[in-house]
């Protein structure tokens, strides 16, 4: 997957391109596929008619919540640390100690928790205004500097931090206003990702490029219809697991016996429709045997097993339950279906090279029957 600059005749909005996909509407991805989009989703949804203003959008959004976090204090954390002191604190370290002969000079090695605001999730914050402010206008990344300028002088190192360091973050009852402000600064890093302007950090490999829009993709569809979908009486689940039916089995089989994971499963209570859709990042036709464009038949097998395991054990939900297969596309739409021992098989395209209200609109036609 390649990066290039739009030609004179693309449309002034698609200014730069991830292989054939306008990097403006791999911002509106990230927007879908991130926690700040789940947390204020409805305040949010405007924007997506000119997602091009994205990165101002965020570093909006981080600069507030970081104003009204700084206005009420950062949160503070404990942090482990080692000195030798005249008096004692926290637990001696006996052997630091007498390999230095501190006792001598009336010190003695301690090692303590520090209460402190240079925390891992203040750190973090700070190092993604450094980023964001590098992408927006020239007033907002003014702003953007100075809060960063601002959280250094209240203590918080500038030791660069990463989205994997932050995985084993955990929110308390206590410092749940940090969860916005985390969520924007994730999303801050996120937009740093697909650019062709010079800097300091390269591009990953075209494969590893591929493979984090691929699943930028997945998280994306399910965080859209998670925010949209939930608001008309849907439930959305991401990231589900199916059992096999199974009747018999030998002792081994569970060790060998492939998991069933689906990607995005919409519940709706009132009219008791389940629709079972799984993402796949690749073209929806290729080449066959005997014809020149077929589905793909491992992906057909594989939303067929999704459905048809799962009929016959009591739940009308599952009976009844719909597969579709939602590509990607550029420039093309398609939207085809059969029924298949009584349940409806939809394989469908969004085409994300167009403007975001009709990729909005194209997301939604999965909940629309079939016969519409």
């Amino acid at each position: 997957m390649s990066i290039r600059t739009a030609s004179d005749n693309e449309t002034a909005s698609s200014h730069r391109y991830v292989g054939r996909i306008p990097v403006r509407n791999l911002w509106l991805l990230l927007l879908y596929a991130s926690d700040l989009f789940s947390l204020r989703g409805q305040a949010i949804v405007n924007k997506e008619k000119n997602p091009d203003d994205l990165p101002d959008l965020v570093a909006e959004i981080l600069s507030h919540a970081v104003e009204t976090r700084q206005r009420r204090q950062l949160s503070l954390g404990y942090r482990r640390r080692e000195a030798d002191l005249n008096r004692v604190r926290g637990r001696i370290d006996v052997l630091a100690t007498e390999r230095r002969q501190l006792l001598a000079r009336g010190l003695v090695a301690c090692r303590f928790d520090d209460l402190t605001v240079d925390t891992l999730r203040n750190r973090f914050v700070r190092s993604a205004l450094e980023v964001i402010s590098r992408l927006v206008h020239h007033e907002l990344a003014h702003r953007c500097r100075k809060l960063a300028s601002d959280m250094k002088a209240m203590g918080v190192s500038g030791s660069p931090l990463t989205r994997h360091q932050m995985r084993s973050d955990r929110f308390g009852w206590h410092d749940k206003d940090d969860r916005y402000m985390v969520a924007a600064a994730k999303l801050a890093f996120d937009l740093a990702l697909p650019t062709e302007v010079s800097g300091n950090n390269v591009l990953p490999l075209p494969e590893r490029e591929e493979q984090w829009v691929r699943r930028l993709f997945e998280r994306a569809v399910g965080g859209f219809y998670r925010i949209v979908l939930s608001a008309e009486g849907w439930r959305v689940s991401t990231s589900g697991a199916l059992a096999w039916q199974i009747e018999e089995n030998t002792p081994g089989v569970d060790r060998i016996l492939p998991r069933m994971r689906t990607d995005i499963v919409l519940d709706h209570r009132t009219s008791g429709r389940r629709i079972v859709i799984d993402t796949k990042f690749t073209s929806i036709l290729k080449s066959g045997w005997y014809r020149n464009e077929t589905l793909s038949s491992s992906h057909l097998y594989q939303i067929y097993a999704y459905l048809r395991s799962q009929v016959g054990q009591g739940d009308s939900f599952a009976d009844s339950a719909e597969g579709v297969l939602l590509y990607p596309s550029v420039g093309i739409s398609v939207d085809e279906n059969a029924v298949i021992q009584g349940q409806r098989f939809r394989f469908m395209t969004v085409d994300l090279t167009a403007d975001t209200s009709v990729i909005r609109s194209e997301l939604l036609r999965v909940i629309r029957v079939a016969s519409e």
